[in-house]
């Protein structure tokens, strides 16, 4: 007769392997974002290089880590709260994912922008201090998915509301630009494109603390306010 406390310590190191795994990942996503706002601000062709060919590393670790859910959905059967946590971590592990598609494209943007020898090159004080702000979100985010803490789901979704508001800021500025020198164009749209990574980086940092929120409670809290969120963390 199988050992049903040998299946059951079995299966929580099958999730603690997960876990383990997926913040391995959340670090080293963590890194291509830093070192892609580093790259574009320094012009730094080797970090920008280092940046585009280490993406497939991350897409390797979303692959694997999908393959072991799949394994211990097919061999555990997990029930209830177990089954939450694999379904977050599989939705989590996407959003890493396209995080680090996006500090790619932050990278191959960089490359753009001081390949060619052009007049001016931007300043990037404030896709800096928005990308700051988007890091921190994902920062948090992978905290929470550690601690399984609610507290700071509230909180990452303000931030990306004004992270939002800070790429329309950004766009607006870039298109004043493009309208009083039209040769700062080619420039001026690959800027737009990083803040639209960094823009989208937020909403995937967003994405992962709700993923939390319905592993705690069983809610989905997709589309909607931070206030209603915290009332939900409360009851």
């Amino acid at each position: 007769m199988v050992n049903k406390e040998h299946i059951s310590k079995q299966f929580d190191a099958d999730l603690e392997e997960v876990r383990t795994r997926v913040l391995q990942m959340g670090g080293f996503v963590e890194e291509q974002i830093e070192y892609a706002i580093e790259a574009l601000t320094s012009g730094n062709e080797e970090l920008i290089d280092q940046v585009i060919t280490r993406d497939h590393r991350v897409n390797a670790m979303e692959v694997s880590i999908d393959e072991i859910c799949s394994q211990i959905i097919a061999r555990r059967q997990p029930t209830a709260s177990d089954l939450r946590m694999i379904m977050m971590v599989i939705k989590t592990i996407t959003d890493l994912e396209r995080i680090g598609d996006e500090a790619a494209k932050i990278a191959r943007m960089a490359k753009l922008i001081y390949a060619s020898d052009r007049m001016h090159i931007p300043r990037f004080n404030e896709i800096k201090h928005v990308a700051s702000i988007a890091m921190d979100m994902l920062h948090k985010a992978l905290d929470s998915f550690a601690r399984l803490d609610l507290n700071a789901s509230a909180q990452i979704v303000r931030q990306d509301e004004f992270v939002d508001e800070e790429f329309r800021a950004i766009l607006r500025q870039v298109i004043t630009f493009m309208m009083e020198d039209p040769r700062k164009i080619s420039t001026c749209l690959e800027i737009i494109f990083v803040a639209k990574a960094i823009e989208r980086i937020g909403d995937h940092a967003k994405n992962m603390s709700e993923y939390v929120v319905y592993m705690v409670k069983g809610k989905d809290v997709r589309h909607v306010t931070a206030d209603q969120i915290e009332q939900e963390i409360r009851e």
